[in-house]
């Protein structure tokens, strides 16, 4: 079975008759396994008019829709149909989007994949925790899906998946409605098929306290390769030399970033806060309940159970300055360019990938970007990550829609059948 052509000019299919788009996306999911749960009648009662009109999309299995159950991804979640949506859902549906249904998440949106695989090759994971929406998306079934971040829950899977992924800054997505596990991390985001798509939604969901920056016609990027502890696989530094000489060939002015001395303490605070917030959300287990989390996730809730509080809120602390530092890191730069990804998608489906260039961003709850622009060396989907300063969100994804042409290499698609 060969799934939606995955090059850049090609949209995903948009089809009149709801029943004919709910029985086409069973049919390629029988394989692909990106629903933890589909519609199973017609639900489509798009508005007329609306900046989505007309636009269906998933929703992360940790998100409330009404009408559907929200299970996480875990045998201990109760499928019951939830009376209402979460704001952001509601939000997407007052402005003409359908949801047709909930992606896969792993489980409670930690590190125990579900059954999703990657639209490219089906023996490679489509990364976590939001695998089933960035695959939906990547294979052409919605033209944007909801996802959440923790770690590198967006920015991964749309690296893995070759699609647009947006976490906005930290807070600007409104949580009510959404199983949070880590309080102090989780943001909800978005990935889209296209850049007009993602900046659609943007004008949707982050409308309330933010006017659209008018942005420079050429921003100043500072470019980070190095993260201590990890090291990019080459076709993945490959493809990142070559969007910074295509930019300085398009005439944008780019800086080599100095690591900031703070990535250790970054990704140890990540680790403590991830911990510590995930045991406290499950203490209340009984422990026949406790038996039935993945040992992954039974690990973490002990370790996190050995950290005190004051150590907690220290990191709390610590974590709230930095997010205001980044003049202290990157100084009058207006975008960081790195990856998201240290490599292409690794082979298996028993782990979501690496995410530690990930987590650091996550910790300062800055907003973040993967763009897809080219293939690795076995044809799997790599690109780069914007990365700007909070509350710099519709000037993000402005650059980024001119910028995106400049980089995109991916006019070659890969004439690979998902096995």
């Amino acid at each position: 079975m060969t799934y939606a052509t995955l090059s850049p000019s090609s949209p995903p299919s948009l089809r009149s008759a709801p029943e004919q788009v709910l029985t086409e996306i069973a049919q390629q999911d029988t394989q692909l396994r990106a629903w933890a749960y589909l519609a199973r009648e017609p639900v489509f009662a798009p508005l007329a008019q609306g900046p989505l009109a007309g636009l269906n999309f998933g929703v992360k299995d940790v998100l409330d829709v009404a009408g559907m159950p929200t299970l996480c991804g875990s045998p201990l979640s109760v499928p019951v149909p939830q009376a209402q949506d979460a704001p952001c859902v509601a939000r997407l549906r007052q402005a003409g989007a359908t949801p047709i249904g909930k992606t896969v998440t792993a489980e409670f949106a930690h590190v125990t994949p579900g059954p999703t695989c990657n639209p490219h090759r089906h023996d490679h994971t489509p990364g976590g925790s939001s695998s089933g929406s960035a695959a939906a998306v990547a294979a052409g079934m919605v033209p944007f899906a909801l996802g959440t971040q923790t770690g590198g829950s967006m920015i991964r899977p749309a690296a893995y998946c070759g699609v647009l992924g947006f976490k906005p800054t930290y807070g600007r997505v409104p949580r009510e409605g959404m199983r949070v596990m880590c309080p102090s991390l989780d943001a909800i985001g978005w990935f889209a098929h296209s850049m007009s798509t993602a900046r659609r939604v943007a004008q949707v969901l982050l409308s309330a306290g933010e006017a659209p920056l008018p942005p420079k016609v050429s921003p100043r990027i500072a470019v980070l390769h190095e993260h201590p502890g990890f090291t990019l696989a080459p076709d993945a530094r490959r493809v990142l030399d070559t969007a910074v000489s295509d930019l300085q060939r398009h005439g944008h002015t780019l800086d080599k970033a100095e690591t900031p001395a703070a990535t250790q303490q970054l990704i140890a605070t990540h680790s403590l806060l991830v911990h510590h917030e995930m045991a406290l959300q499950l203490q209340r287990l009984t422990p026949t309940q406790f038996r039935h989390l993945s040992p992954a996730l039974q690990a973490t809730v002990q370790r996190g159970l050995g950290i005190s509080t004051g150590h907690y809120q220290d990191s709390l602390q610590w974590q709230a300055q930095e997010r205001g530092a980044w003049r202290r890191y990157f100084g009058d730069a207006d975008l960081v360019m790195t990856t998201g990804a240290i490599s292409a998608a690794p082979q298996g489906l028993a782990h979501t990938g690496e995410s530690g260039f990930n987590k650091g961003w996550s910790v300062l709850g800055w907003p973040c970007l993967h763009l897809p622009t080219g293939w690795s060396d076995n044809e799997l989907p790599l690109g780069v990550m914007l990365v700007a300063r909070p509350g710099w969100d519709h000037a993000l994804l402005a650059w980024a829609e001119t910028l995106h042409p400049l980089l995109d290499r991916r006019a070659r698609t890969p004439a690979n059948t998902p096995a």
